[in-house]
């Protein structure tokens, strides 16, 4: 239950006041993995996470997040952003050379803050200038975390009858396995 700030699916657009808007960890806009990776530290490993450090690997959209604990490392995250990135962690995948716990995938190389439907010149090129501008924009909006969110809390306690019940893990939670390959699904080409 790493969580999802769902405050705006209780409440009316015209019920929001300026101070009811807030975001998660992290410097832009994009998911989670800030928050989750500073989450899973302190509830897997006991960890309390000021700062996460990103290496860049092969780019700056393919960036890893680790924790490590007496000389060991426990939680390998990645930030995958861009096809081209996407494909190259699903390659690894099949070839079984996939290390991460978590990965944070996103199709807009820079995030989102730098899609298509965003921040564009007239000629269609990123316009930096305002790219940068909204990430400051986004940086100055305050962080909270999602698991002390009050509706969030109550959609908790309410519909999914508490942080560990039975719906909960029903609903929120799921298992993967591997799939056999079938003619079916051998077109795909990644």
């Amino acid at each position: 239950h790493f969580g999802v700030d769902l405050s705006f699916c209780f409440l009316r657009f015209d019920e929001i006041k300026e101070g009811d808007v807030v975001r998660h960890d992290g410097k832009r806009s994009d998911g989670y993995l800030e928050h989750i990776f500073k989450h899973a530290a302190k509830e897997l490993f006991g960890m309390d996470v000021k700062e996460i450090t990103y290496k860049a690997l092969k780019n700056k959209d393919f960036q890893e997040v680790t924790l490590e604990k007496d000389g060991e490392t426990v939680l390998r995250f990645a930030a995958a952003y861009g096809f081209r990135n996407i494909q190259n962690l699903v390659l690894k995948l099949k070839k079984g050379k996939f290390l991460y716990h978590f990965v944070e995938v996103l199709a807009c190389p820079g995030g989102c803050l730098n899609g298509k439907g965003q921040a564009q010149t007239e000629d269609g090129k990123p316009d930096k200038a305002l790219l940068n501008q909204m990430e400051e924009v986004y940086a100055a909006i305050p962080v909270r975390l999602p698991e002390t969110n009050m509706h969030v809390q109550k959609m908790y306690q309410d519909w999914l009858e508490g942080m560990d019940s039975k719906k909960v893990q029903e609903t929120l939670h799921t298992k993967y396995s591997a799939v056999n390959q079938t003619a079916s699904n051998l077109d795909i080409k990644w």
